[in-house]
């Protein structure tokens, strides 16, 4: 694979560090692969931290097209926090992103490197797996000690409606603690009627 529009992620986790002595050896690596670099720095950022500015800015350029290949220092320097650092690698795997790191000589461009992406892969659908259980797990709990779930119904009556009739939909709204949504819906049900006819659409029609 030549021609790579390759992101070089170094991060060093304290301001004394120098990341200088990694990217000397990642820009020889892609030198060597006549493969294009762009250089994504993180200068005193822990690993243990999933949001960082140079990572957050290549996340973003791997979605917008702009990076086909990530190469770092180590698998550490990307993340220390094994959730993240799965879901992200799984991530680039499905968008054809090649990501190599010279530490633990993983090259997702070669067979045995897409090898190790798969059980990266199953290991991040697991992973989505137990998360979807949780939440499961949290709603069936909700639903057991009797708690509702989703918006709550509209409490207002016809009368408190048809008390704030004259005013604009934004100040009705702030009258009666709804939203505008409400009062327009109840204003456009009740548009043809007037006086004791006004009916709350939240309401059951009675006979």
């Amino acid at each position: 694979m030549t021609h790579m529009h390759t992101a070089l992620y170094v991060r060093v986790s304290t301001v004394d560090q120098e990341p200088e002595n990694q990217l000397l050896e990642l820009r020889r690596y892609v030198a060597a692969r006549g493969w294009t670099a762009v250089e994504y720095v993180d200068h005193g950022v822990s690993g243990a931290k999933d949001r960082r500015p140079a990572l957050d800015q290549l996340v973003a350029d791997v979605r917008a097209h702009r990076v086909q290949a990530v190469v770092c220092w180590r698998l550490d320097r990307l993340g220390r926090n094994l959730r993240h650092l799965v879901m992200l690698l799984d991530d680039w795997h499905s968008r054809g992103i090649a990501f190599v790191t010279m530490g633990e000589g993983i090259d997702t461009s070669t067979p045995a490197g897409r090898l190790v992406a798969g059980v990266l892969g199953s290991i991040a659908e697991f992973e989505r797996a137990r998360i979807q259980e949780r939440v499961r797990a949290g709603l069936a709990r909700v639903r057991a000690q009797g708690r509702c779930l989703g918006r709550k119904p509209c409490a207002v009556s016809d009368e408190q409606f048809a008390a704030v009739a004259t005013l604009s939909t934004r100040h009705a709204a702030e009258r009666l603690g709804v939203s505008h949504t409400i009062v327009a819906r109840w204003r456009a049900v009740n548009k043809t009627l007037s006086g004791s006819d006004y009916r709350n659409p939240d309401l059951p029609a009675t006979a």
